[in-house]
């Protein structure tokens, strides 16, 4: 099988991290013996007729069994082209955004496969309406979490690399802090009342990000939406506490973690559960095993059957 995979999450020096769970698929993907070709390219307006341009001479030039795109734009551009089968897979704010929500549930009726990250995008959230559910053309696709990347360490010694106190009270707040949806505004206020340092993602290279949430007593997630929540993922993969507002996965993933919290932010409430990581030598729960639910393997398993599907169905 081979397939083309059509993403504009493209890392650059202000968020070095992004798009980390599509590369991951890929990986994935390749190991499972599929052949896969990435054409990635930056964000930024003035890049989607060049991608759509681009996109077109690949699907000419070369034969693909399917296109798999990630993000409701890039979608666009892969059907601009002229890409079949194809399959889009929506992460999130390609959904609930203002302006570039209307433009994904207007792209979803033309699709092959309409997938989102996860079943939270099917739905309203936040007051944003969600994907359009296709009659037999709809699936939930994650990415998953790189459980080799990912996975508990001493906590003194990634402090150690990255020149923390080692005694010091951190709260990891694993996004950029411009993202308004992500509320780092609530973040701050919960380090406040616990007495603690808060330290943000946003700038943090990807191959770095396991040594922050090692070195955090506890991971906050204080979305309003999220399209899926591999922040959260990746902390349980580490057996590092994550609190978190009921978006994504998040109800699934956390909802029974001894340690872990998943209810709408309330500064007060959420502030005794900090506080009680925080004042741990060495803070951990039991989530490895729950993270390999949602790991890049057996996500990427999981697209393969959506692929041979797809291929497989008549017409």
């Amino acid at each position: 099988m081979r397939i083309l995979v059509v993403t504009n999450m493209t890392p650059d020096a202000g968020a070095p991290a992004r798009g980390r769970f599509v590369r991951d698929q890929v990986g994935a993907l390749r190991r499972a013996g599929v052949e896969v070709e990435l054409y990635s390219f930056p964000v930024g307006s003035r890049q989607y007729p060049l991608a759509v341009r681009a996109v077109r001479r690949l699907v000419r030039r070369e034969r693909f069994d399917l296109v798999h795109a990630h993000y409701g734009l890039a979608g666009w551009c892969a059907l601009l082209a002229g890409a079949r089968p194809l399959v889009v897979t929506f992460h999130g704010t390609d959904v609930r955004h203002r302006a570039v929500g209307p433009l994904s549930r207007r792209l979803a009726p033309r699709l092959d496969l309409v997938a989102g990250a996860s079943r939270a995008l099917f739905a309203s959230e936040s007051g944003r309406p969600g994907l359009p559910r296709i009659a037999g053309a709809s699936a939930v696709l994650p990415c998953g979490a790189d459980l080799e990347a990912f996975r508990p360490e001493s906590r003194t010694e990634a402090r150690r690399r990255l020149g923390l106190d080692p005694d010091g009270r951190y709260l990891l707040f694993p996004a950029s802090t411009s993202r308004a949806v992500k509320r780092h505004d609530r973040a701050a206020e919960l380090a406040r009342l616990a007495e603690a340092d808060l330290l943000c993602g946003g700038r943090i290279e990807a191959e770095r990000m396991v040594d922050w949430i090692n070195a955090a007593n506890a991971v906050l997630v204080t979305s309003d939406n999220e399209g899926f929540g591999l922040a959260a993922v990746e902390a349980l993969a580490c057996d590092v506490p994550v609190l978190s507002t009921p978006v994504g996965i998040a109800p699934t993933l956390l909802g029974d973690v001894d340690g872990c919290l998943v209810e709408p932010f309330d500064a007060g409430r959420w502030a005794p559960l900090a506080r009680a990581h925080l004042d741990g030598d060495d803070p951990r729960v039991a989530g490895r095993e729950r993270a390999r639910w949602f790991s890049a393997e057996s996500m990427a398993a999981r697209v393969l059957v959506a692929y041979r599907e797809l291929l497989a169905a008549p017409g």
